[in-house]
């Protein structure tokens, strides 16, 4: 009976491991594990720490599904010795190890092609003036407290402030377990409903906000970019009401001239750290594009579609006259908006995971 269900089990966790490239994700750890022990390899800081990054992400993957495939071995061993002695043992055992497939079963949501990538989120404000762009800056909040409690990297990427208050644009990066599996159900509309703050006469508003994110795609070969399909300008970055942020042209724009996706970025002092930013996020556009539009070739991506740009929101948030947090797309909702807000996002999460 026992050596059943652990064989059941075993087949299981195979054919997760299976899905989840386990064995080649280990293979790939091994490799990069033996380059951070040759002599010389902190000589290129970047790289080095590029290679400590995804060892530690490789590991946080492989080792639990390598752990539990192995001490089902091990238990299997046990059974077979037909030990009564060890019965009670086994029969404890069991349990846990079920209990721990259960729960690593929820890695399988995480089966995309940049599931387990770090992501960009970029936020843009609606139409709506003031308000739009205030409601882009709670979005804002909202998105770094999230990653805070989910231990993730957040890093300040750049943001284009409001005039009277809020922000226009941001955009985020996050670091850490599946950030891109995880933030990929953030992606679309968000809606406002509340008594606006900046209208004299505390009239109920709506706002929107888009929200972007996409798979951070930082290595060339990933997705490969023609240099002929690229027109880069540089520029003098400008702060807030028209303020130098320094003196040279550092910022940088780049164009891919077949989709006509533009990324402009002027927060680094250094024209080659902005070109460098603004490559990783068009290739990360890229990667989402091609991802959207099925197509298996860059060439065969067409550009991003404006149209429904304000269209369809994924989610609406209501201040007035009642409070209420309700997500289109999944029928997920809660009346705890404050917390939502606060940056527990979690439940609508899952729930779209649990749709996938």
């Amino acid at each position: 009976m026992y050596l059943e269900t652990l064989n059941e089990l075993e087949v299981s966790v195979r054919e997760a491991t299976d899905r989840l490239a386990i064995a080649q994700k280990t293979e790939t750890l091994h490799e990069l594990t033996e380059q951070s022990q040759e002599p010389g390899f902190w000589d290129d800081n970047r790289r080095a720490s590029d290679i400590m990054q995804q060892i530690n992400q490789l590991s946080s993957q492989v080792e639990p599904w390598n752990a539990i495939s192995k001490d089902i071995l091990e238990l299997k061993e046990l059974v077979s010795l037909n030990d009564q002695s060890l019965e009670k043992e086994i029969m404890n055992q069991i349990p846990l190890l079920e209990s721990r497939f259960s729960a690593l079963k929820k890695e399988l949501r995480y089966s995309g092609p940049y599931d387990d990538h770090d992501a960009i989120l970029s936020i843009h404000a609606g139409a709506g003036g003031t308000d739009a762009q205030d409601w882009a800056e709670m979005l804002l909040r909202m998105y770094t407290r999230w990653g805070e409690t989910a231990s993730m990297k957040v890093v300040h990427i750049e943001d284009s402030p409001g005039e009277e208050a809020g922000i226009k644009s941001a955009s985020l990066e996050f670091s850490g377990s599946h950030a891109y599996g995880k933030l990929k159900a953030e992606h679309g509309v968000h809606r406002l409903v509340r008594l606006s703050p900046y209208n004299a006469d505390a009239k109920r508003q709506t706002s929107f906000a888009k929200v972007e994110v996409l798979p951070k795609v930082d290595a060339p070969e990933d997705v490969p970019i023609d240099e002929t399909d690229l027109k880069i300008d540089v520029f003098r970055s400008g702060g807030k009401g028209g303020q130098s942020v320094n003196t040279t042209d550092s910022a940088v724009r780049v164009t891919h001239l077949p989709t006509g996706i533009v990324v402009s970025i002027q927060n680094e002092r250094s024209q080659l750290q902005n070109k460098e930013t603004a490559m990783t996020i068009l290739r990360s556009k890229l990667a989402q594009l091609q991802i959207e539009q099925h197509k298996e070739s860059l060439a065969e991506i067409k550009g991003p579609n404006q149209s429904a740009e304000w269209g369809n929101q994924i989610r609406s948030y209501v201040l007035h006259p009642y409070t209420m947090v309700k997500d289109l797309r999944t029928r997920h909702e809660t009346t705890n908006a404050e917390a939502v807000l606060a940056g527990d996002l979690n439940p609508f999460i899952d729930a779209y995971l649990e749709t996938q």
